[in-house]
């Protein structure tokens, strides 16, 4: 065999070799990129400490994992609820179909665009990122792509879905914090309040506060003790602390709109003073309304008779109802206070 021919052979030797190993590296990549595009979900989401999701308007929500449940980055209460949908979607999301060859171009275009985005950590450690994109044509599942610790991201998206469900992904995922907020004010039990004080600054004579030492229990109206209270009744109205709930956050009013209503005089004001010191006012203001509506008392107004606005003391605004504020609001409901010359509305 010539010198010139053994090169040959060599050569081609060489070059099937390179093909052979170029074959199974394709294969393996194949395998792992499949895999990589539908394994979503998160089998143990009791190890997963930390979420962060960002909307398409860079909105930014940050979960963490606390001993006593759920918090925002700061420590602040969150809904406990949405979390739980949240969780459920990790654990149970599995692969619904892949995108036609026609429409991965258009859908990963739009995904780069527009998308939500959340990042997922098991104990301290980023493991995964969904991006989460428009609705499957159907609206049974949700266009998505995923990124991992391990694998990168895939280079196109696939069709996804919650087991045993029919809908979309995208609405448990959101970044908006007033969504978040946990609507909780008061959840006090009778042993931690020492004192409760209510002014209505338009009927002063409705302003009472009531005050706890120990076994002491005692009532006053505009600063004047009230005899003979029934302090089964005392106790019966601090009961009413135990759940106490805003309805809304503020998505109506404007920051404008919310420093002209602190200029005005709230219609009345609740400071609420626990045994370890801690003080809570809230300061509450009416909603005019454009049609009559009947107070509690009975007479014709033009003030929403359903809602109000309270301000927290963080500042913020959030809308309450009467419904549940008046069992902490309306002392003459339990206590024999003098009522007589109360203005109305």
């Amino acid at each position: 065999m010539t010198r010139t021919r053994i090169i040959i052979l060599a050569a081609s030797l060489l070059t099937i070799g390179f093909l052979i190993y170029l074959t199974i590296q394709l294969t393996d990549n194949s395998g792992k990129s499949v895999t990589e595009l539908i394994e979503f979900n998160i089998e143990d989401t009791s190890t997963v400490d930390r979420i962060i999701i960002t909307d398409a308007f860079s909105r930014k929500m940050e979960l963490v994992r606390s001993e006593n449940g759920w918090t925002d980055e700061n420590g602040g209460c969150v809904t406990q609820e949405n979390v739980q949908f949240i969780l459920e979607a990790f654990k149970k999301i599995e692969f619904k179909g892949y995108i036609s060859e026609n429409s991965k171009r258009t859908f990963t275009n739009m995904m780069s665009a527009q998308h939500t985005k959340v990042e997922i950590y098991q104990e301290g450690d980023w493991v995964k990122t969904w991006f989460i994109g428009p609705s499957a044509q159907d609206h049974y599942g949700q266009i998505m792509l995923l990124e991992t610790a391990d694998q990168g991201k895939s280079s196109f998206p696939v069709m996804m879905k919650i087991k045993d469900e029919n809908g979309i992904i995208e609405p448990r995922f959101f970044a908006d914090k007033r969504k978040w907020i946990c609507t909780r004010i008061f959840a006090l039990s009778i042993d931690q309040i020492s004192k409760v004080d209510v002014k209505f600054n338009e009927e002063p004579k409705r302003s009472f506060t009531v005050t706890k030492k120990k076994h002491k229990l005692d009532v006053y109206q505009q600063g004047k003790k009230l005899p003979q209270v029934d302090t089964a009744m005392i106790y019966r109205y601090l009961q009413n602390f135990r759940k106490i709930h805003f309805e809304l956050a503020n998505f109506e009013l404007s920051d404008k709109q919310i420093d002209s209503m602190r200029r005005t005089t709230p219609f009345a004001v609740m400071t609420i003073t626990e045994t370890t010191g801690k003080s809570t006012k809230l300061r509450m203001f009416r909603i005019q309304s454009e049609f009559e509506q009947r107070n509690e008392f009975g007479d014709v107004v033009n003030v929403d008779m359903n809602k109000f606005w309270c301000e927290l003391p963080d500042g913020q605004f959030v809308k309450c109802q009467y419904f549940v504020f008046n069992e902490i609001l309306l002392g003459h409901v339990y206590f024999p206070m003098d009522m007589e010359g109360v203005r109305t509305e």
